[in-house]
């Protein structure tokens, strides 16, 4: 079983005057690691992105038939963090060796030799987010949409190569044969065009000191202060508390996001997203959450403490900085191709 708390997540740009911008996670454990550019009719590659595609096209990316290798698992320690890693390509990480361009590592550079344009941000301030999701089946074909909940948000994401995630400290342990995750992620509107990011992987969440499962998740609200649409303060009482569900946005059916082309949804507050580990997930975390609505002002009091875990863990992720020999960011060179 491989052991590595090390991800590569990857995003290959290019093109004169408009941007292709793909991404995903790298590891042996995630389904369709050595899908190429061949393997499907259209380019269904983990790195491209998913836009207005049927359910068997986007869940998962289609590559239910192309599982990780039995043994090979993500490992989520509760109550510490998982770093993963992000490049232009996948020889800008870890899993260069598997790589058909080698070893183009450069630090801590997303996307070495090139502006941060091509990683969907005109800057630190653009970032807009990334989560991970899981489902407690370790059968893939049992899993719907509705059973993953997000577990653990960056909202600095995308901008280093090594990026962390905190798990939850109560993370119950996965059944026998392991749990499921994926990751996700939309990038800004001002970076590229309506675009998912969603690539599945087998986990196991190690160290677990709870057995309290979590709550069903439920569907996240725009709540947060959204000043581009004339919404300078946030409406607590319109948040959804608790666990949540990953955004599912764009596509042609299984929707569960409906916001329009220039209003994505985002893995930040504006849709009670903390960043950090996601603590409020658990059936014992509030006694009762009241339905949320735009007008509503009660808000849930948590029943449990927001847990941090053992010593040395943290439930929060200290935001990155600039790398030094990272591209400053230039003109935009035009909205990214939405496939």
């Amino acid at each position: 079983m491989l052991s590595f708390v090390a991800f590569s997540f990857i995003l290959v740009c290019w093109g004169a005057g408009v941007v292709r911008g793909h991404a995903s996670i790298w590891h042996p454990s995630m389904y369709g690691f050595n899908v190429t550019d061949q393997t499907f009719p259209y380019d269904n590659r983990p790195v491209a992105p998913l836009t207005n595609y049927t359910f068997d096209q986007w869940w998962f990316h289609g590559h239910l038939d192309y599982p990780p290798n039995p043994g090979d698992f993500f490992e989520l320690p509760a109550g510490h963090i998982a770093t993963t890693e992000i490049g232009c390509n996948k020889g800008a990480t870890t899993w260069f060796n598997s790589s058909e361009g080698g070893d183009i590592r450069q630090g801590d550079n997303v996307c070495p030799n090139s502006p941060t344009a091509e990683y969907h941000t005109t800057g630190f301030d653009d970032l807009k987010g990334c989560a991970l999701a899981i489902a407690y089946e370790s059968d893939v074909t049992k899993i719907q949409p509705e059973d993953f909940t997000v577990f653990s948000v960056n909202q600095t994401c995308v901008w280093t190569r090594f990026t962390d995630f905190a798990v939850p400290a109560r993370m119950p342990p996965c059944p026998e044969g392991g749990c499921h995750c994926a990751w996700f992620w939309i990038h800004s509107p001002d970076s590229g065009g309506e675009q998912n990011y969603m690539t599945g992987f087998k986990c196991n969440v190690t160290g677990s000191t709870s057995t309290v499962p979590l709550a069903k998740p439920q569907v996240p609200r725009r709540c947060g202060a959204d000043p581009d649409f004339n919404k300078p303060d946030a409406a607590p009482g319109n948040c959804t508390y608790g666990a949540k569900q990953p955004f599912y946005w764009f596509q042609a059916e299984r929707n569960n996001m409906f916001e329009g082309t220039y209003a994505p949804p985002f893995y930040t507050d504006l849709y009670n997203f903390k960043g950090g580990a996601q603590d409020d997930i658990f059936v014992d975390s509030y006694a009762e959450i009241p339905p949320p609505s735009p007008n509503s002002t009660v808000v849930p009091a948590l029943q449990q403490p927001q847990a941090t875990g053992s010593s040395g863990s943290s439930s929060a992720v200290p935001a990155p900085t600039q790398p030094a020999d990272q591209i400053p960011f230039g003109t935009p060179p035009g909205r990214c191709s939405t496939w």
